[in-house]
């Protein structure tokens, strides 16, 4: 569907369509209702879907509700909320006044928030991306802290599973990275649940959705620019795999995805002891580790202890492959007197003593 900025109509007339249908199997609405959700909102297809099918959802149940039911009726159960990055000048404001407008006409209420383009200027490719993204989650997090809803959902599809997974297998990804995107997971604080309850549904069904809805909807320019590597997995790579190898890739990506998550949280429940018994110190930029907790651990899972140690002092992730995390587990395990080396992100490692 062409962009507009016309309001959206209301999609709601008194019964569920099969989109939403899956969406209350996905995530029932018994779940959020009375806890709240605030919605990420760029007002593409994928995320108006989203707050329509939502919304529709509060509006069923609460017909079936009576109002001593509400736990809370001051508040709004479903809050939309767009991030102003100001990166494309008055197309990035335009999306802005369309996500307004959008929410207005879909019966929900809409938050907005900037960023500084200029904090953004020095990144380039996928760089840029990263650095957009933290700062949008950031401002995501906060305002649904501030405005007491329990979940933060976004719009990811099956498609956005399966171009996780395939660049992270380009970059060389171990048994967790295959996990792709979680479903469900807390937010920084501990106290936001991060749900993405489209993430079993295809993008071509959340476009059949909003068309059949007559919902206008944004198209961001650079989701097209082949400078990021997530763009030309998007448009060049997954479009002639599946072509040419596998009609169904998407699909058996997701599948390869659930089952690694489902392997993750074993070897999480395996690694957490080990952390705790081999950290004997750790502060704000440094973390000591008693090599001798972990000399007999076999060695994958010392490089999933380090890998969970890294992620605990939030030190920069993305250019540490395998070859890093078994040179650092290599040096816990071997035998030498002392040894001292760089990481990236200027992470030093150095051990002290045998």
């Amino acid at each position: 569907m062409p962009d507009s900025d016309s309001s959206a109509k209301q999609v709601y007339d008194g019964h569920l369509r099969p989109f939403e249908q899956r969406l209350a199997v996905a995530w029932p609405p018994e779940r959020w209702l009375d806890s709240g959700v605030l919605v990420a909102f760029s007002g593409g297809a994928d995320s108006t879907a989203l707050v329509a099918a939502l919304a529709a959802l509060a509006k069923t149940q609460a017909q079936r509700r009576s109002p001593s039911d509400a736990t809370d009726a001051a508040r709004e159960p479903i809050v939309a909320a767009h991030f102003n990055h100001r990166l494309r000048g008055a197309e990035s404001d335009a999306d802005a006044r369309h996500c307004v407008e959008a929410s207005q006409g879909l019966g929900v209420p809409c938050v907005v928030g900037e960023g500084n383009a200029a904090t953004l200027a020095g990144e380039q490719g996928d760089g840029l991306e990263a650095a957009a993204r933290d700062e949008r989650y950031c401002y995501l997090e906060t305002t649904a802290a501030r405005l007491g809803l329990r979940y933060l959902a976004t719009a990811h599809t099956l498609d956005d599973q399966a171009e996780t997974v395939l660049q992270r297998v380009l970059r060389g990804t171990g048994p967790a990275g295959l996990a792709g995107i979680p479903r469900v997971r807390s937010a920084a604080d501990g106290m936001i649940g991060l749900v993405r309850p489209l993430l079993g549904i295809r993008r071509r069904e959340v476009l059949e959705y909003v068309d059949a809805c007559g919902l206008p909807y944004r198209t961001d320019a650079s989701n097209a620019d082949v400078r990021f590597t997530r763009n030309r997995i998007r448009h060049e790579l997954l479009p002639q795999l599946t072509r040419d190898y596998n009609p169904q890739l998407v699909e058996s990506l997701g599948r390869l995805a659930t089952q690694a998550d489902e392997l993750r949280e074993i070897i999480a429940g395996l690694v957490a002891p080990l952390v705790e018994r081999a950290v004997v110190r750790e502060d704000a930029v440094s973390c000591e580790l008693d090599c001798r907790a972990l000399r007999e651990v076999p060695r994958h899972l010392v490089r999933e202890v380090l890998i969970a140690v890294w992620r605990r002092r939030a030190w920069p992730e993305q250019a540490m492959g395998f070859a890093e995390w078994d040179r650092l587990a290599a040096a816990v395990q071997d035998n030498d007197e002392a040894t001292t080396f760089m990481l990236p992100g200027t992470v030093r490692a150095q051990k002290k003593g045998a």
